[in-house]
């Protein structure tokens, strides 16, 4: 029972980074041209101003279009979650936050793209 006991700390301390920070972080989206597309691998999840829910995980290119307009693609930055530090040497807890997305933080909660309009050159 006493050795029970002493594993508690450790147990409650697994996976720090997850239980205390989610596996996802909300990142706003905007241009200078409302109502642009917003897409995630080549998947629409909304038209500016957007607002979502991002996995932490998630590790690939956004872009954002308008008609007459030339599209930005850009990733999304990210670093080091220290919150994950309070692992410690629990080797559970390094794995679950690995798996879930939860060692890293968005470095920056929203984007203001500005799209550039497309000219056509007469010659």
């Amino acid at each position: 029972m006493r050795k029970l006991i002493l594993l508690i700390p450790f147990i409650a301390l697994s996976s720090c980074a997850t239980l205390f920070t989610g596996t996802t972080e909300t990142i706003q989206f905007d241009s200078n041209v409302e109502g642009a597309v917003v897409e995630m691998e080549g998947l629409e999840v909304g038209k500016t101003p957007h607002t979502m829910k991002v996995k932490k995980s998630f590790d690939g290119i956004v872009t954002i279009s308008a008609d007459g307009y030339e599209e930005k693609k850009f990733s999304l930055p990210q670093s080091f979650n220290s919150i994950a530090i309070l692992n410690l040497f629990s080797f559970p807890g390094w794995i679950i936050d690995f798996a879930t997305g939860a060692l890293k933080k968005f470095d920056r909660k929203g984007y203001e793209i500005t799209l550039d309009k497309i000219t056509l050159d007469k010659e």
